[in-house]
């Protein structure tokens, strides 16, 4: 797997190039894709700011995702991380967003949704917002390290000009 500090320079070097800022929707990483982004010296100048949205609650009342979405879709759900993506941008002046929404274990996971399953979404000002499911393996740690560095290879490859994560 690639070095976590070496996507994030990537991912600001590509911003910056682009004169263009990034804010964050994160629930089942805790804040560890901001800690990924907030280790690059300078990343101020194109980190905007990140929401910690652990709870249903905070995800509707911080970002504006609809409680009927989480009910219909659950809050794992690509519905959901599009709408935390979405909210981001909403709430944020930042041209970028990227939400992480999973189950990172040990427990809450079940047979439809395994412990390891993680939503992304990614969103872009003009571009609209994808999303996509992964399952990944290991202990709690490993899923949410291989979430942010997932999250950060999508982003990557949005800004240098893909029109999809494929």
């Amino acid at each position: 797997m690639e070095n976590l500090l070496d996507l994030a320079a990537t991912t600001g070097q590509l911003l910056l190039a682009r004169n263009e800022s990034l804010t964050l929707a994160e629930s089942c990483t805790g804040g560890g894709l901001a800690c990924a982004v907030t280790e690059i010296a300078g990343s101020s100048a194109w980190f905007e700011r990140g929401f910690v949205t652990y709870s249903n609650a905070a995800k509707s009342e911080l970002l504006g995702v609809p409680e009927i979405t989480i009910e219909r879709h659950g809050a794992v759900s690509e519905a959901t991380a599009r709408a935390m993506a979405e909210g981001a941008l909403a709430h944020s002046p930042a041209h970028w967003a990227v939400a992480i929404t999973g189950i990172a274990g040990p427990a809450g996971g079940s047979a439809d949704k395994p412990v390891g399953t993680v939503c992304f979404a990614w969103a872009g000002r003009d571009l609209g917002c994808q999303a996509q499911t992964r399952c990944f393996s290991g202990d709690r740690s490993a899923v949410r390290a291989q979430s942010v560095a997932y999250a950060l290879r999508g982003l990557i490859h949005l800004l240098q000009g893909a029109s999809d994560y494929a």
